[in-house]
């Protein structure tokens, strides 16, 4: 065969293959410190995305819901563990009718309820968790919890249920059958809500206004990955991200 086409013959089946549209590059390196990989999503790490609750959020609802200012607290919030309900408990009883419209509905443990398979999460009220201010809620919108926080001086993460400071990161960890753990530190997909976060008419990582932040997901959710992975951890992927002399693939929401 003529090497001439051979090599057209090449071309036309690169060209006939579907590009991905989804292409994140990721960054590994192992733990100094133990039998451990761990796999950044950089292209999420290095992208300009912000949460833009009050500022253009439309929920996760079935349909637009940018007039009732849910963001993701439609549902209510499940709790990983036993820690992560007992902090939460210590929390609650800091906050006070001006940081919490449904105080009255709240308060001696009825903010809590229990799902079918046991798991604990907090009630809903109106359409929402039960620490979601509504708009017109002369203290403020949003999150009790954040609200309380913030007039105390305090890290709003350390008062929330785990899950509502961490999204949208996401860390899933597998082990292998030799026991070498591999984990995961990506941005929240649809598919991490369950069966229906694909219901959903929006979802932020899924839409490129959402990515208009002024610095890069490691600095401005620095906090959150250090609490995720830990100080050392989080210093060398800084190091990492920094040093990289190649172009990084921007985010596949702004990408043209």
């Amino acid at each position: 065969m003529p090497r001439d086409f051979q090599q057209s013959a090449q071309s036309t089946i690169v060209a006939q293959v579907p590009k991905p549209k989804n292409i994140h590059e990721w960054l590994s390196f192992d733990d100094d410190d133990r039998d451990q990989t761990w796999m950044f999503d950089e292209t999420f790490m290095r992208s300009n995305y912000k949460c833009i609750y009050g500022e253009g959020c439309k929920g996760v609802l079935d349909d637009d819901a940018t007039h009732l200012q849910q963001g993701c607290c439609s549902y209510g919030a499940h709790f990983l563990d036993k820690k992560d309900l007992a902090n939460v408990r210590k929390f609650v009883a800091r906050l006070k009718p001006h940081h919490w419209q449904n105080f009255n509905k709240g308060r001696n443990g009825n903010w809590l309820m229990k799902e079918r398979d046991g798991s604990d999460k907090t009630r809903r009220v109106n359409g929402a968790c039960i620490f979601h201010n509504e708009p017109d809620f002369e203290g403020g919108m949003g999150c009790a919890f954040h609200i309380a926080a913030l007039e105390a001086g305090e890290r709003p993460m350390d008062w929330k249920p785990d899950v509502c400071w961490q999204v949208p990161i996401r860390l899933d960890e597998l082990d292998e059958d030799d026991g070498h753990r591999i984990a995961f530190v990506r941005e929240w997909k649809r598919r991490d809500w369950g069966g229906g976060g694909e219901d959903f008419h929006w979802w932020c990582t899924d839409d490129a206004s959402a990515f208009v932040g002024k610095e890069p997901v490691y600095k401005y959710l620095a906090d959150e990955i250090i609490e995720l992975v830990g100080l050392p951890v989080y210093k060398k992927l800084v190091t990492l991200l920094e040093e990289k002399r190649s172009t990084p693939l921007p985010h596949p929401k702004v990408r043209r």
